[in-house]
């Protein structure tokens, strides 16, 4: 059976449980228990690595020893030692300065979650179903995958799925244009599940920079991330681990409640790459945090202004934006003067609409910059897409092959039917807009937009000459 199948079974059989309400429950449900099975596989690699390894999750609570017997406790005792031990024990952990870091990891998740399932009997079904996956085996590992879009999936249905996903092939073109290098402090402070995060750690496995065990230390100290949902922060720990990331270093924070006036040199980073929420309102108090003239409580701005106090001099980045950031004007303008003014915003790819669906039908587009000099001309690349479609929609993603389009023209850059550039000085006189539709496709529709307008104005004409000729036929009686 498939991974898909087997965490359709799994929530399937939840459904069944009377204390489990609702697609968010059961979501928050599996993934404490993937990512207990998850962690216990991880340990027993490093308990074969490393003689000295000292097992984090304490004997008696690991799930080899409670769940992975598909015969173990059931009913009203496995029920008692969920509730009662094992989130008790974990939560209560006794931790200081000198333990290992994973340990933090495996608290902070237990203190977010709960045991939803009151039927102890159910909660074995679940578990059995959970040991046919092996995540011991690479080939299961990345089977997670498939887990991660079930999940993503049923947390549209829980009404919020939009923050934490972004299609995989647009998460993996943009860390591919950014081109991270070993070494290289990468953030992602939305980071959401973490796919920009495992994105970036692919890249670097793909272009052969994971070399040894050094390299690999350096990967574990320079992928960080913060997140301030419980569910989508323990969702992008797991995925982590999964990438082998032994203590993934994502926060379980809120990236605008600090004053970005406070940021030093030493907590700037080389590379971000983010699609922070768009479309949200932050709480009362979030915007005092920024500079006046940036002060706002639209979300999407209020991290476009932060990233640009944590991005170090020569640092690069990549962010998925909304169209009503590019023609937005009063803070949305004061922000974009100083982007052009501090970085080189030399590309901006446009997206076609539906590349979000279903969980938006916003239009979005990709910023790439770099920190340090001024833009002296934008290039716009417009996808294109796939013969035959109208948009993108949920039965007709975008793929990554797409994207083999703008990596082309890249390094080589020319103007086509979807790729353009503009002079600074032309936005400027624009008041900073950036929402500047291809000119290959300008002339088409300005003719048509012309010629409504003549429509437009003759049939207000003859209207206007009528009520003329009814006012002055009344002015006669």
């Amino acid at each position: 059976m498939s991974v898909s199948a087997i965490i359709k079974s799994v929530q399937d059989t939840m459904r069944k449980d009377a204390g489990v309400d609702g697609d968010a429950q059961r979501i928050s449900q599996l993934v404490w228990m993937v990512f207990l099975k998850v962690f216990d596989a991880k340990e027993e690699e490093w308990e074969l690595m490393r003689d000295e390894y000292v097992a984090i999750v304490p004997e008696g609570l690991r799930w080899r020893d409670w769940a992975a017997n598909d015969e173990g406790m059931t009913g009203d005792a496995l029920l008692d030692f969920v509730n009662n031990k094992l989130f008790k024990d974990l939560k209560e952990m006794e931790l200081d300065e000198h333990s290992d870091p994973k340990a933090f990891i495996v608290k902070a998740v237990f203190e977010d979650s709960y045991n939803y399932m009151k039927s102890g009997t159910l909660m074995r079904q679940v578990i059995n179903k959970l040991n046919e996956i092996d995540f011991t085996t690479q080939q299961d590992r990345h089977m997670f995958n498939d887990i991660y879009e079930n999940i993503l999936k049923d947390l549209q249905n829980a009404g919020n799925a939009g923050e934490y996903y972004t299609p995989r092939p647009v998460t993996q073109f943009v860390v591919d244009m950014v081109n991270p290098q070993l070494g290289e402090k990468v953030l992602d402070f939305a980071c959401g599940t973490g796919g920009y995060l495992t994105s970036t750690i692919e890249h670097l496995i793909n272009t052969n920079q994971i070399k040894n065990i050094e390299a690999n230390q350096v990967l574990q100290d320079t992928i960080t991330g913060i997140e301030k949902k419980p569910l989508p922060h323990m969702l992008a720990m797991t995925n982590l681990i999964l990438h082998d990331i032994d203590a993934p270093k994502i926060k379980h924070d809120n990236s605008l409640t600090k004053n970005v006036r406070e940021y030093r040199p030493i907590d700037q980073v080389d590379v971000i790459v983010t699609n922070p929420p768009f479309g949200g309102i932050e709480e009362d108090g979030v915007e005092i945090n920024f500079p006046e003239k940036f002060r706002t409580r639209e979300t999407a701005d209020l991290f476009m202004v932060l990233l640009m106090y944590l991005l170090k001099d020569g640092g690069r980045a990549g962010i998925v934006l909304p169209d009503g950031f590019l023609f937005g004007e009063g803070v949305k303008a004061a922000i974009k003067e100083k982007l052009l003014e501090e970085f080189n915003l030399h590309t901006i790819v446009r997206l076609p609409s539906g590349v979000f669906a279903p969980y938006t039908g916003i239009n979005t587009n990709l910023l790439f910059f770099e920190k340090g000099r001024p833009t002296k001309e934008i290039w716009y690349f417009e996808h294109p897409l796939p013969e035959g479609y109208k948009n993108y929609s949920k039965t007709k993603p975008i793929r990554l092959e797409e994207f083999e389009v703008e990596k082309l023209w890249w390094n080589n850059r020319v103007e086509n039917e979807s790729a353009w550039r503009v002079n600074i000085e032309d936005i400027k006189r624009a008041n900073y807009n950036l929402d500047l539709k291809n000119p290959s496709r300008e002339t088409e529709s300005e003719s048509k937009s012309l010629s409504e307008i003549i429509v437009s104005l003759k049939s207000s004409q003859a209207k206007i000459i009528k009520i003329l000729h009814e006012m002055e036929e009344e002015l006669k009686l």
